[in-house]
């Protein structure tokens, strides 16, 4: 068997399986390449079309097999069969003590969309619900000036957290905080990144296996999926710069958002599925916000 066979039969597995992605794939065929090459110990970024043709040994065709009847038994993210997530192109360890990293923050990050509302004296950075990290190494790799404070609720995930600092040797520059949203980030801070629980329960409750072997506490933002956020804003005012803005991830709950903040002034910022997935908050505009509604 060739690489190119091997590649399509796994191909045709998980797609008869019905396996779910969005967890650094979006299709069987790609998912079927990440694993195949994965396991194989070839680079990720190898070429189908020009390796295809490499002779597969019955072994490696065995280990293989094993690796996806694992990926459709147990309906596992790959990432948490691998250890391994990438986000704007960097690596990352991952396991079941955080979410797999996939916040469109990051491209934001990478595409420099957020510079222009950031200034010389943006230099402290809170990365809240942090997860296995991400976030905080990329803003840290963004923007060398800065100091990143990485904060999250879960003892397990700032475990997580803990490897990818150090594997990107940024320990002098990331501060890990346990904290239950900012009651251990006092700040003040000029730039808040947060990609928090925000999936509302009808949501929750029709999520693929693949979703639901992550934490439910990462996911889960309550009825209307704000729960989190209402807390957030309401504690922000005290804990933000003059200068300071609030960037927010909210997936897909921007009309349960805006029922929940009427009258607040946000903007959205474009990603590369929509301009409805992540919004940016001066300090300014939630001050006038907090007072009126207050």
């Amino acid at each position: 068997m060739t690489l190119e066979e091997l590649h399509q039969a796994v191909t045709q597995r998980l797609e008869s399986a019905g396996v779910s992605y969005g967890h650094g794939t979006t299709c069987a065929r790609d998912e079927a390449a990440w694993l195949v090459l994965w396991k194989l110990d070839l680079p990720l970024d190898t070429n189908l079309d020009e390796a295809g043709a490499l002779s597969v040994s019955q072994e490696q065709i065995a280990s293989v097999d094993a690796l996806i009847e694992q990926r459709i038994a147990t309906r596992k993210p790959a990432a948490y069969l691998t250890h391994e997530a990438w986000l704007q192109g960097v690596s990352f360890y991952v396991d079941e003590r955080a979410i797999v990293p996939r916040s469109f923050i990051g491209e934001l990050i990478a595409d420099a969309t957020i510079d222009p509302w950031l200034s010389d004296e943006t230099l402290n950075v809170l990365d809240l619900c942090t997860g296995n990290g991400s976030l905080a190494v990329l803003a840290s790799m963004a923007w060398p000036d800065i100091k990143v404070t990485a904060a999250d609720i879960s003892q397990d995930a700032l475990a997580v957290a803990r490897i990818n600092v150090d594997r990107h040797d940024l320990q002098e520059r990331i501060t890990l905080v346990h904290s239950d949203g900012l009651a251990h980030c006092p700040g003040p801070y000029d730039l808040v990144l947060c990609n928090p629980p925000y999936v509302n329960a009808a949501s929750m409750e029709a999520l693929p296996a693949e979703y639901r072997a992550e934490p439910e506490l990462a996911l889960a933002g309550g009825e209307d999926g704000m729960d989190f956020i209402r807390q957030l804003l309401a504690d922000l005012p005290g804990r933000l710069s003059v200068q300071g803005v609030v960037v927010l991830e909210i997936g897909n709950e921007q009309t349960h958002f805006e029922a929940a903040f009427p009258g607040l002034e946000v903007f959205w910022l474009d990603t590369s599925i929509g301009d409805d997935q992540v919004l940016l908050l001066t300090a300014d505009a939630l001050r006038r916000w907090s007072q009126l509604s207050s």
